[in-house]
């Protein structure tokens, strides 16, 4: 039988985030056209190229949802924000990573992340952190639609956890050059026939007559979504600031990641249990 707590006895509590200083944290969407970052307490505070220094002699590090240059990566990391973090001050991170060929991304954001000397980094799938800046039912299935600068995503949710889930090397960058809105439907259309056909349920039936969640900088572009909607006979539901969803989903965790007790760490007993007690006479 548990007893009820001492009345004394310490309880961990966090300050909000911007004066919690030991606590800060932040959360990273790398994708091979841009970079974003949210610190807490002070929301997204970077959205730019990701390349490893600004100017004509800029290379990108990451190509295609994989980091193909670890020390470059590091590098940009560093430059855009040690500047912005408190001094010796080890934050929380948390990145939102592309889910097929994530272990080998995963891997390799932890290693560059290392330069901001985090004292823990977590990795969060980019589809469930759009559908938790959007505010879904992660309880019901649901598909996830991410069209990128170079790489397109189709994820299926169920409880919050991805079942299946389908990429192809085609994004909004492409359809500069030789590519149109029609080619980026159809591959949209194949990777969802593929996961109708593997799928024995009816779960992605469910969630495709449910909506598609879509996200991405694509999602912006009304010439791929009015395409979208008449090849695939599915309502899409296009999540308020889809460019930044991902980035602001995985804040959400850092946030419940920053509330819970086990990241208060030992907290101090109060002031009077620590005062020697009289000495009998």
């Amino acid at each position: 039988m548990t007893g009820a707590p001492h009345p004394h006895a310490p309880v961990a509590r966090h300050r909000p985030w911007p004066p919690c200083r030991r606590c800060c944290g932040i959360a990273l969407d790398m994708g091979g056209a841009r970079t974003r970052a949210w610190i807490g307490g002070r929301g997204v505070v970077v959205d730019v190229p990701t390349v490893t220094s600004p100017g004509s002699g800029a290379v990108r590090p990451i190509q295609r949802g994989t980091i193909v240059d670890t020390e470059g990566c590091a590098r940009m990391l560093q430059r855009l924000l040690t500047d912005r973090l408190p001094q010796r001050v080890r934050p929380m991170v948390i990145v939102a990573a592309p889910v097929l060929d994530g272990l080998a991304y995963r891997a390799e954001a932890r290693t560059a992340v290392g330069v901001l000397r985090p004292r823990s980094v977590l990795t969060v799938p980019g589809a469930r952190g759009i559908a938790l800046a959007a505010g879904a039912d992660t309880s019901l299935p649901l598909l996830v639609l991410d069209i990128g600068a170079h790489l397109t995503e189709v994820v299926l949710l169920c409880d919050g956890a991805v079942t299946d889930a389908r990429t192809t090397a085609l994004g909004t960058g492409d359809l500069d050059e030789d590519g149109t809105p029609e080619h980026l439907t159809e591959a949209v259309a194949r990777m969802l026939s593929a996961m109708l056909r593997q799928d024995r349920s009816s779960v992605t039936v469910d969630a495709l007559h449910r909506g598609i969640l879509v996200a991405g900088g694509g999602a912006l572009r009304p010439e791929i979504t009015s395409h979208l909607t008449g090849r695939l006979h599915a309502p899409l539901r296009v999540v308020p600031a889809p460019h930044t969803a991902a980035v602001r989903g995985a804040a959400k965790l850092l946030h419940a990641a920053h509330a819970h007790p086990s990241a208060c760490g030992p907290q101090p007993p109060p002031a009077h249990l620590n005062q020697p007690r009289p000495q009998a006479e």
